[in-house]
């Protein structure tokens, strides 16, 4: 037996993350997938905010949203981000920190369309951070897409996704006492290997 045997087992820290997340899809009332995303504007002055990811590939984390919001122009000045995925019922968390670039091919125009037929409507209707008159004026624009796209829109160009390689992985389950139990991975570049570190609590 290894000391990270157990729920920390495996030399794969995607794979972990898919596991973990997949025993929370069993547990979790809402939002299994929900991260806190962390970026920092052009004064270094941070951000934070709660989106759905939507994808644990081999080496990175995917999540999808209009390139003209707040999150998408700090991401694209910094070329950075980090997240918290949290979960209550398993008493559990991964934090990542990693470089980021778009994803805007077949992989978005996949996950755009198997969204519901409101929800890409309302990716091209909403201009998301700016300014809103009212929300008449947010519905009328649906209105107006709608009649544009009609039923089967294709994905707009100012929306697409994100896709987060890390160079910093750590797994944290909660522990007795508060002597919780922390790995980080860590690596330099893509395809060196993983250096895993326990850490105090």
């Amino acid at each position: 037996m290894t000391e990270r045997d157990g729920i920390f087992a495996g030399d794969d820290p995607f794979a972990l993350a898919r596991a973990w997340l997949a025993e929370a899809e069993k547990t979790e009332i809402n939002d299994p997938n929900a991260i806190a995303l962390s970026t920092v504007d052009a004064d270094g002055m941070p951000n934070a905010r709660m989106v759905l990811l939507k994808e644990i590939e081999d080496d990175a984390f995917v999540f999808y949203t209009n390139y003209g919001s707040v999150k998408a122009r700090e991401i694209e000045q910094a070329g950075k981000a980090a997240f918290v995925m949290h979960w209550k019922s398993l008493r559990r968390q991964i934090r990542v920190r990693g470089t980021v670039t778009r994803e805007e091919g077949p992989n978005a125009d996949a996950y755009y369309a198997s969204r519901s037929l409101k929800s890409r409507l309302g990716a091209w209707a909403s201009e998301q951070s700016k300014p809103l008159e009212s929300r008449g004026h947010l519905m009328a624009e649906v209105a107006r897409v709608t009649a544009t796209h009609g039923p089967n829109p294709k994905r707009p160009p100012f929306w697409g996704g994100f896709r987060i390689r890390p160079y910093e992985i750590e797994f944290w389950a909660d522990g007795a006492f508060r002597l919780h139990d922390r790995f980080r991975w860590e690596r330099e570049e893509k395809n060196t290997d993983w250096l895993v570190t326990r850490l105090n609590p």
